[in-house]
């Protein structure tokens, strides 16, 4: 059974940073295409950045060069790294995994973790 397990979100200032992570246990994630997706009050789930089995990112235009994600294999564990946050990122952050391949849909995960909050004020 695949299991996502996110920790790290917490409240923070306008302008500080904060790790999140996100480890995988019953597969391993080089062999899976992963993503981060951030869920605002009242908004629809969007899609954050996106991670191939071979490692390659690529962020939403809205956080790029803001946020950055790293990945340690032997750990099974994905790290976004998030700077200079704004209040409009200020949401629920979700690890998923297992799509067809290199998307923005939500529905195309079949794994998700329970979430971590993220709350930054300005």
């Amino acid at each position: 059974q695949v299991q996502l397990v996110e920790s790290g979100g917490g409240s923070v200032q306008a302008g500080e940073s904060l790790r999140l992570s996100c480890v995988v246990s019953g597969a391993a994630i080089v062999n899976y295409h992963m993503a981060w997706f951030r869920q605002a009050p009242g908004k629809e789930r969007e899609g954050v950045a996106l991670i191939k089995p071979i490692g390659t990112t690529i962020h939403m235009e809205s956080v790029g060069g803001r946020f950055t994600v790293s990945r340690d294999n032997a750990k099974n564990t994905l790290y976004p790294q998030m700077n200079n946050l704004r209040p409009e990122d200020t949401a629920m952050y979700y690890c998923a995994a297992d799509s067809p391949g290199w998307t923005w849909e939500p529905s195309d995960y079949k794994y998700w973790g329970q979430g971590t909050q993220v709350t930054v004020s300005s």
